[in-house]
């Protein structure tokens, strides 16, 4: 394997960064560019997640998301062992490029979530006068 890099490194000059062809991931001081992941049919937002260079390239190469998981320090394939495969039908990057846009098919939508949710934004914060609770839980889990 080469020890070349398999994305050019960001340009200091913001105009090449922000305005060049090339891609050009920022990768913050852990390794890690944040990616937004929505469903490609709907644009619901599923999840949020964070990619290492090799999370980026094993997804640009694939076709099926994979992610850094900070909690377990090892790269992650969203879907190996739950079924729900994510089939990257567009990538896009924000304007410094340290953020990425996934926006997938999900192979088995109801576990998006590891709560088995299609989305792992389903509380919505309410604020009921004397506390903030979660007044909405869209997307409950299946019954099992």
């Amino acid at each position: 394997m080469s020890d070349k890099p398999v994305f050019d490194r960001p340009s200091a000059d913001p105009s090449e960064q922000e305005e060049g062809t090339r891609l050009r991931p920022r990768f913050d001081d852990a390794g890690l560019v944040t990616a937004v992941v929505t469903d490609h049919a709907s644009g619901e937002l599923l999840m949020v997640a964070h990619m290492n260079e090799q999370a980026l390239e094993a997804t640009l190469s694939t076709g099926v998301a994979h992610y850094w998981s900070r909690s377990r320090n090892a790269l992650w394939k969203k879907g190996e062992t739950s079924g729900a495969l994510q089939s990257v039908r567009e990538v896009r990057v924000d304007c410094d490029q340290d953020a990425v846009w996934l926006k997938v098919a999900v192979a088995k939508r109801e576990d998006t979530c590891h709560t088995s949710r299609t989305s792992c934004f389903y509380r919505l914060v309410a604020d009921d006068g004397q506390n903030l609770t979660f007044g909405d839980r869209r997307n409950q889990p299946a019954a099992s």
